[in-house]
């Protein structure tokens, strides 16, 4: 049996005299101890999800290579969180060193990108169901969902969704046999099947497994008879319960120059959309990607983020990326994060075309209430007040209504315009109102009206 404390000391050791002492002590320094070693993984606790995500990026294949120089059998690192820590201590179960796997190595051989997990993916309204349904197939492959269907726009988070669910499951029980591939790898794969006669092993890598990822399945247009062999396979596995998940840009019913018993079959178990998300959700998602790029979550104001995410609106991949051009930008220069030293780095990505109904000023919101109080026959200035009457809390709300709708802007960034009301009565108010919208038809109309006096086409 290995000590792997003593192990991982002499790891240490030769990080130390690998790596300047920057590296090294911002990394590797502060992991004194392995946590437990489980189903051959060695598990790091790693001190915060900065250093973790950065070890597992940059480092772990190194950390891995070393560890096998000391032991005969495949082994694995493991990098978590004291958060993750704690929650393996909750589940009370044993720590003990079990038998070495055979042909472990393969069983990574998943195309799975490892930094993608259910810990860093950002839930909000526009994922939310695609997010539980997710967890659930992940927690019982074959059972919930079979096959889970997830379709959205690019870039909004359907892969990452879908490798959460092979990583998760993998975490669970690494004896699961797991692919994720996307669909045009599986189209060359089987051309060169039918190329070569390696039926056999296209065979082997396809259906000998417990959950089959297939990203993008919309690119299997006009390809009939890779259509067909996708159709065995789907068949063989359904059959014996193993797991399928699918992602693609549009509903199984829309896919262009599909055979209709594949489509068909495509919604057999779940279908489920991701959405753009809403600025609350982008502002989350920027502050998730921070404290992954940075070990200062405070590095960049709340301002500068809500700017980022009111012009980048399109998809979470252009989000990301513009936060990594400013941190770049800034920190390759020296430069203070400013909004304006913002604008300097994206101003190449943005579109000038469409910056000026972004960038709203106070004298957009200055319109809506004039026209919200002239409607109502109140002043303006009441609609800023603290006056609990209720004409003027309704026309309150209804503006708060309305600058949510066209703008889109934080609950807290209109708190601020109405005299520095907390968040939670925003939220409150234009709720009241979308539910008025739903029960009474004078107010829905009394709305539409208004959203087309202040600018909605």
């Amino acid at each position: 049996m290995y000590n792997f404390e003593d192990i991982w000391k002499k790891i240490k050791s030769t990080l130390q005299t690998e790596f300047d002492n920057d590296i090294y002590n911002e990394h590797f320094a502060e992991i004194n101890n392995v946590f437990r070693v489980n189903n051959n993984l060695v598990y790091l606790i790693a001190p915060n999800s900065f250093i973790k995500n950065k070890i597992e990026n940059f480092y772990i294949n190194r950390l891995n290579y070393y560890l096998n120089n000391f032991v005969e059998e495949k082994y694995l690192f493991k990098i978590i969180t004291k958060e993750q820590a704690a929650i393996e201590i909750s589940k009370e179960q044993p720590y003990e060193i079990n038998k070495p796997e055979e042909n472990l190595e393969n069983k990574y051989k998943t195309g799975l990108n490892n930094t993608y997990t259910f810990d860093n993916f950002v839930v909000g309204s526009s994922n939310r169901l695609a997010y539980t349904s997710a967890m659930k197939v992940a927690d019982q492959p074959g059972i919930f969902a079979n096959p889970l269907y997830i379709f959205g726009d690019v870039g909004l988070g359907k892969t990452h969704l879908m490798e959460c669910i092979g990583n998760y499951a993998l975490e669970n029980n690494i004896n699961l046999k797991v692919l994720y591939v996307k669909t045009d790898q599986f189209i060359e794969d089987y051309a060169s099947a039918a190329q070569n006669k390696t039926f056999d092993n296209f065979s082997k890598k396809y259906e000998d497994i417990d959950i089959l990822l297939v990203d993008d399945i919309q690119f299997l247009s006009g390809k009939n008879k890779t259509q067909l062999e996708f159709f065995k396979i789907f068949e063989k596995l359904k059959d014996n319960n193993k797991q399928i998940v699918i992602t693609s840009d549009r509903p199984a019913s829309d896919l262009y120059d599909i055979m209709s018993r594949l489509t068909s079959r495509f919604e057999w178990g779940l279908s489920v959309d991701i959405s753009k998300p809403n600025l609350d959700h982008r502002i989350s998602i920027l502050k998730k990607k921070l404290s992954i790029e940075t070990s200062d979550p405070e590095l960049i104001s709340e301002d500068i983020l809500e700017y980022i995410a009111s012009v980048f609106d399109n998809n979470i991949r252009e989000l990301e990326g513009a936060l990594k051009r400013v941190l770049f930008y800034c920190t390759a220069f020296n430069y203070k994060f400013t909004i304006e030293n913002t604008k300097d780095a994206l101003k190449n990505l943005i579109n000038s075309k469409n910056i000026g109904s972004k960038d709203i000023d106070r004298n957009n919101y200055n319109n809506i209430l004039d026209i919200v109080s002239n409607y109502y026959n109140i002043n303006t200035s009441d609609l800023l007040s603290k006056k609990r009457q209720k004409k003027y809390v309704f026309a309150r709300q209804i503006s708060m209504y309305i600058i949510k709708d066209l703008y889109d802007l934080t609950f807290k960034r209109i708190g601020q315009i109405f005299n520095g009301r907390d968040h939670s009565t925003v939220i409150y108010g234009i709720e009241q109102i979308s539910n008025y919208i739903q029960t009474d038809e004078s107010v829905k109309k009394d709305v539409d009206k208004l959203l087309i006096k202040c600018g909605k086409k």
